[in-house]
């Protein structure tokens, strides 16, 4: 009698397990696809906050740790304790499946359906924007619609850049865009993607992810290590000292995003008319439009006020 509970108790905490793991796979397939920010994939399915509290205690740890002082260390453990491992770890599985699988597999899926998958994309971006500005607070006064405004003019002119040309990077540069790019997995409606393919660094690295090229790939997880360090703790911060606003600047990044994620365009990214026969555009737009929608009105309904 008493076995019963515990195997339904293994079970539901295995559940959760996998729940989490695909959680991962979806953030991790955004950070390889242009245009969709890991991030706001993260605040869309409810764990944003968590990750970035998870994250920042890390940092903070592995800080005092390196002070090599038994005090700072009794420290560190705290902070360790305070990580929510039961997200982290099956989170990070699924991101890293989901990277190495994705710059094999879903790459080539973007490079066949361009226009499709960017509308695709535009249209879940745009109607995720009800998660921050709900997180927000709503109410928004004119300050708020100019904070948004200024923010989403910065990701406007961040995606306008023409992108460069892909060439043999140096070391030097590789570390750069790691630490640029991760800052921008961090924040909703910034693409790491979009940060790599303006510095001319896309294509080389996912050339580096599918060979397993542990060079480039080492100096690119230092880079990312490091800006994620610098980031994290302001990004805690922001969330609890300056939420309302934080979150405001966040749809604004979101909203401005999108002009990366218009279907047509150069190769160096200037932006083209649309084509004559849009239909399949316009049916992938509102088709991801409605099922973000739809997701968020079923959590909002259904689900409990804690994070799952």
């Amino acid at each position: 009698m008493s076995s019963s509970p515990s195997k339904s108790s293994i079970s539901k905490r295995f559940g959760q397990f996998l729940f989490d793991v695909f959680r991962g796979l979806l953030m991790g397939v955004a950070e390889v696809l242009p245009g969709i920010s890991g991030g706001t994939v993260a605040l869309i399915i409810g764990i944003y906050e968590r990750v970035v509290f998870s994250a920042s205690q890390a940092v903070k740890g592995f800080l005092l740790l390196l002070s090599f002082s038994k005090a700072n260390w009794q420290k560190a453990r705290g902070r360790f304790r305070g990580i929510d491992w039961k997200l982290l770890i099956p989170l990070l599985i699924g991101m890293v499946i989901a990277i190495l699988g994705s710059s094999a597999a879903v790459y080539p899926l973007i490079i066949a359906y361009p226009t499709i998958t960017s509308a695709a994309f535009a249209g879940l971006i745009l109607a995720s924007l009800v998660v921050p500005i709900k997180l927000s607070g709503g109410n928004w006064q004119a300050k708020h619609f100019l904070i948004a405004a200024v923010a989403a003019g910065f990701a406007i002119t961040l995606t306008s850049i023409p992108r460069s040309t892909d060439a043999e990077p140096s070391e030097l540069l590789i570390f750069l865009s790691a630490v640029l790019a991760i800052c921008a997995l961090s924040l909703p409606g910034v693409s790491g993607s979009n940060v790599l393919i303006a510095l001319g660094m896309f294509t080389p690295v996912l050339l580096a992810v599918n060979t397993l090229d542990f060079r480039y790939l080492g100096i690119f997880l230092l880079g990312a290590i490091v800006g994620f360090a610098s980031f994290v703790g302001l990004l805690q911060w922001l969330l609890e000292n300056r939420r309302k606003a934080t979150f405001v600047v966040m749809a604004g990044l979101m909203f401005g995003s999108v002009r990366a994620l218009w279907p047509w365009q150069t190769e160096s990214g200037g932006l083209l008319p649309a084509s004559s026969s849009y239909l399949p555009e316009l049916v992938a737009f509102f088709a991801c439009a409605l099922f973000v929608l739809a997701m968020t009105w079923v959590e909002s309904r259904f689900s409990s006020k804690k994070p799952i």
